[in-house]
């Protein structure tokens, strides 16, 4: 068969654009797919309250497109399917599959956009499982698990058959997350008393909103390599290394401050433990796809205060990781609800 032609529309965000790369890598696991990428940005002057209202009012969607992107018609390619996510995508999302006669998928929350206007609308949102063309999954990345050469099932952990080694990843100050000095030099010491318990070594990786004193903190505890493997600075080695960290480890630990974090990880199948500061708060969907995650037993999350040893295993002992691969779940769902790209 020839390829799916899909365009994937890009906003600025990565934890919007990487979403959509999970769709395009699921279907590719189908047939064959020629992806054309498109970044766009929604002229500030034109509000989403007045696109939504020009498109219930079937305004040309040649016209939404140039009013609100800038783009035209000859602008993009040809097209079976049109892929985005996040808000600042919606109407251009629409109006491109209208424009070339295309199916389209929406990953998130429509924001009051009826949902006949899409093909197929992906959320984590368990709230939302009885909506028309809605399919709830875990929020697609483009990882694929088989790729990080892990063999056979994890043991169940238990303070005779702790994990050997250990990912920490580390966030930062996000939102209503609130990191302070000595929490940041607590958690470093949780990591000292793991390994001193049990013999746990870690190997550690700071991420894009680390800052300068938490990082140096973990890079000072990276001197001790009784207690860590290896120290993944991000200020010196920049992103791309959390598949490393996956690869290796037997258990996942990281601060709860970015879901998109949390997700990966699941979605490598690892059992995998957050860590909350005194300070914090999710904003209502985010808690939402944590409480999904949480509930189906890939995660467990505690205050920081709490990692201690014994809860840290009694943790690690509650979860279920994710057995399937989370793209090939995803390709059984495109195919089930989007069969015509497959007949």
């Amino acid at each position: 068969m020839p390829p799916i032609r899909a365009i994937l529309f890009a906003d600025h965000r990565p934890g919007h654009y990487h979403v959509s790369e999970g769709v395009i890598k699921a279907l590719g696991r189908l047939r064959e797919v020629d992806c054309t990428r498109i970044d766009i940005r929604r002229r500030r002057w034109v509000p989403n309250r007045l696109l939504r209202a020009l498109l219930k009012r079937g305004v040309d969607p040649g016209f939404l497109m140039a009013l609100a992107y800038g783009l035209k018609r000859q602008d993009l390619a040809p097209a079976d399917l049109v892929v985005s996510s996040g808000g600042e995508t919606l109407i251009a999302n629409i109006a491109a599959a209208r424009m070339l006669g295309a199916g389209n998928i929406f990953c998130g929350s429509l924001r009051r956009i009826p949902p006949e206007a899409f093909s197929l609308v992906l959320t984590s949102y368990d709230r939302l499982a009885g909506e028309p063309r809605h399919a709830i999954v875990l929020k697609p990345n483009k990882m694929d698990p088989n790729d990080l050469g892990r063999t056979g099932a994890l043991p169940k952990f238990s303070t005779e058959n702790p994990p050997r080694l250990a990912g920490c990843l580390i966030g930062g100050n996000s939102g209503m997350f609130a990191f302070r000095e000595d929490e940041w030099r607590a958690l470093a010491g949780a990591l000292k008393k793991i390994t001193e318990a049990f013999g746990t070594k870690w190997l550690i990786s700071t991420s894009r909103r680390t800052g300068d004193m938490a990082g140096d903190i973990f890079l000072e505890l990276a001197k001790n390599d009784e207690v860590v493997e290896s120290f993944i600075d991000y200020r010196t080695a920049g992103p791309g290394t959390l598949p490393g960290i996956l690869a290796r480890a037997d258990a996942i630990l990281c601060t709860a401050d970015s879901s998109s974090m949390v997700s990966e990880a699941v979605s490598a199948r690892q059992p995998v433990i957050g860590v909350r500061p005194e300070t914090f708060g999710y904003k209502s969907e985010e808690a939402e796809y944590l409480d999904f995650m949480t509930a189906r037993n890939w995660c467990r999350f505690m205050a920081l205060d709490d990692l201690q040893p014994e809860r840290f295993i009694a943790a690690l002992r509650e979860i279920e990781p994710m057995a399937e691969n989370h793209l090939d779940v995803l390709a059984h769902v495109l195919k089930e609800r989007l069969p015509n790209l497959f007949d």
